[in-house]
């Protein structure tokens, strides 16, 4: 839809317009007294972890909220209010993602150095992750304090949060340094991981913030949760996949996954389908650094054929959730859990 003066509203640009506004209250937050320097270290932190990624999570949240309006216009102020929500989800994500990087030792994320690692930074990125996670229920305070499902936004953040946590918890003790020990990973574990780590907040979080922006009740939303999670594990499974059979110039960035020793799907399935010899092979060269070792293990995937069988996990997926969406009764739930299936089925990165 064209704007009464022509332009058309690019709703990326219309996102990041909402950030300058959030970041600005948030930097006279008057809870503080700021400080020219407190306020350029802040203002600079927010604007090197926050916007950078691709803000998928954030922008389904007013995708959503449309489809659940059925093709309504939205106000101004349903669509700033939906955005803010997004922009909430990105927050928790920088939060989430300052914190691991140091965890994981990483040196780049979104193709910049880690923000721990810029000179003046080091170990003031512990507190910045504090503060990230800070200003998630001051932007729920200022926006949100008079709606009736105020109570309900802090619960489904503080919740997922602690489901996220929970589920990095479960990552990085299976990874332990010194205990890496193969017959420990299985599919169960890799769903749990997955589901706790990534699929709430990626998946289940965006659209049950539009559910109860639109007035719903997540409780009677069980199956939408169930169905958002199944994708959530879906795409992990692709993510794996891609870690070692993409395109590094598609996905923009070189798997690690085998050297790193993740739990990967791969592995899982590999160790789910080898012969004695091949499961020596794989204890023996998985997680290992050598370039040598880890052209062993993808030899050993194409061996048992891990193509074929990501190729029908995909399809046999697919199946899966669209029967469990069209089982939906309402048709505009249906159209948002499409959309989101839409958008990750075949990808290529």
């Amino acid at each position: 839809m064209a704007n009464p003066d022509g332009a058309v509203a690019d709703p990326m640009a219309k996102f990041l317009e909402v950030y300058s506004v959030l970041k600005s209250e948030l930097l006279n937050d008057p809870a503080f007294e700021w400080t020219d320097g407190s306020r350029q270290w802040v203002e600079r932190m927010l604007d090197y972890n926050v916007p950078g990624g691709k803000l998928n999570r954030g922008l389904s949240v007013i995708d959503s909220y449309k489809l659940l309006k059925e093709g309504q216009d939205l106000s101004e102020n349903e669509v700033f209010l939906a955005s803010a929500l997004g922009w909430c989800i990105e927050w928790l994500q920088a939060y989430f993602l300052v914190l691991d990087d140091i965890m994981d030792n990483s040196h780049t994320r979104r193709g910049q150095l880690c923000w721990f690692r810029l000179p003046k930074v080091g170990m003031i990125a512990a507190n910045d992750g504090i503060l990230l996670r800070n200003h998630i229920p001051r932007i729920l305070k200022k926006h949100f304090r008079e709606k009736p499902y105020y109570v309900d936004l802090l619960d489904l953040f503080n919740e997922v949060e602690f489901q996220t946590a929970s589920g990095q918890m479960i990552d990085l003790i299976t990874t332990i340094e010194g205990e890496k020990d193969l017959s420990k990973y299985s599919l169960p574990l890799h769903r749990r991981i997955v589901q706790y780590k990534t699929a709430y907040y990626s998946f289940y979080l965006p659209v049950a913030c539009a559910l109860l922006m639109a007035g719903e009740n997540l409780e009677k939303h069980t199956l939408v949760k169930d169905v958002l999670i199944d994708m959530g594990i879906y795409f992990q499974v692709q993510d794996d996949y891609l870690d070692c059979f993409g395109e590094p110039e598609k996905i923009g960035k070189i798997g690690t996954d085998i050297e790193d020793f993740k739990c990967s799907w791969l592995v899982v399935k590999a160790l789910e389908l080898c012969n004695e010899e091949q499961k020596k092979t794989l204890f023996e060269h998985y997680g290992k650094e050598n370039p040598d070792d880890v052209s062993k293990i993808k030899a050993l995937y194409n061996d048992l054929n891990l193509q074929g069988v990501f190729a029908e996990f995909e399809s046999k997926s697919y199946e899966k959730l669209t029967s469990s969406i069209e089982s939906h009764p309402s048709k505009s739930v249906q159209a948002v859990l499409k959309s989101f299936l839409g958008k990750i089925y075949k990808r290529q990165k």
